[in-house]
């Protein structure tokens, strides 16, 4: 008579494997059960049922989450990560923060040239950031994303984290800035979300744009024909001070550019570059 030995699954075990993987009490003690007890195997049908919720849930939209912004410890590099959930509810979810700032750190150490090197970052013994991104899927059971990140590298970088973490900015300097002031760019950049550093960096495409839609507005108008282009430039111009960071006006003083603060500053230094993530 044939007869199939039943494995016992105690409480500790359950528990154990809980700590080793974040998942819950009773999906531990069925992927044990499954096993026969063994935790390697446990394990990675814990990964594969993370692996089946992934791929169910990926039409989903994940729009939510938290982005951090974070520099190094000699200024000289920062970055910025947007770790993303379906709900707000996921996003203030103690774990899922967690996890969000340890991806941020590794990033910040690692340095990676795109999306696709930061999620094959080594994250915890054998496990990628991409693996345990699908196991906190599995565990938490909606579509988890790490969908943007920016980095820069310069003499003095700044960062700015918006409070409730849904947006965030990085700004590089030549050379070093009094701490407040920096933020205070990376505030505007921020709040204003400028597309270009000065007028000279703006895409042709979008100073194209920028005239067309002037152009097909004074005709709409009725303007003279003669009167058109110049109506084009004024609108064109008018896009220079409101979308690049040097010409806005600063937003904690009106009566000042961007470029009249930090040259009020230090008249010397100049800024490198900037980024910017929000949500949505």
């Amino acid at each position: 008579m044939n007869m199939t030995a039943t494995v016992t699954i105690t409480a500790s075990e359950v528990n154990r494997l809980r700590q080793i993987t974040g998942a819950g009490m009773m999906d531990c003690k069925k992927s044990l059960t499954e096993a026969g007890g063994d935790f390697d195997k446990a394990i990675e049908i814990l990964r594969k049922k993370g692996q089946k919720v992934a791929a169910s849930r990926a039409e989903r939209d994940a729009k939510e989450g938290i982005v951090l912004a974070k520099t190094s410890a000699d200024g000289k590099k920062g970055i910025m990560v947007s770790v993303n959930s379906e709900t707000d509810f996921v996003a203030r979810n103690v774990e899922f923060a967690s996890f969000a700032e340890a991806v941020s750190t590794t990033v910040l150490d690692k340095f990676p040239a795109n999306l696709d090197a930061l999620k094959a970052l080594p994250f915890a013994g054998t496990l990628s950031i991409n693996d345990k991104l699908t196991e906190l899927i599995g565990k938490i059971g909606e579509k988890l994303d790490i969908s943007k990140f920016e980095q820069i590298a310069a003499e003095k970088v700044i960062a700015y984290n918006h409070p409730g973490n849904k947006l965030a900015a990085i700004v590089g300097f030549t050379k070093t800035i009094n701490e407040e002031a920096g933020r205070n760019i990376a505030m505007q950049i921020a709040a204003m979300s400028p597309v270009s550093l000065d007028k000279s960096d703006v895409p042709q495409s979008f100073i194209d744009s920028e005239l067309e839609v002037g152009r097909e507005l004074a005709r709409k108008e009725g303007k003279p024909e003669n009167m058109i282009e110049k109506i084009a430039q004024g609108k064109l111009n008018k896009f220079y001070t409101e979308s690049t960071l040097l010409n806005q006006e600063y937003i904690r003083d009106g009566k000042k550019t961007v470029a009249r603060y930090l040259a009020d500053i230090d008249k010397d230094i100049k800024i490198t570059g900037f980024k910017r993530i929000a949500l949505g």
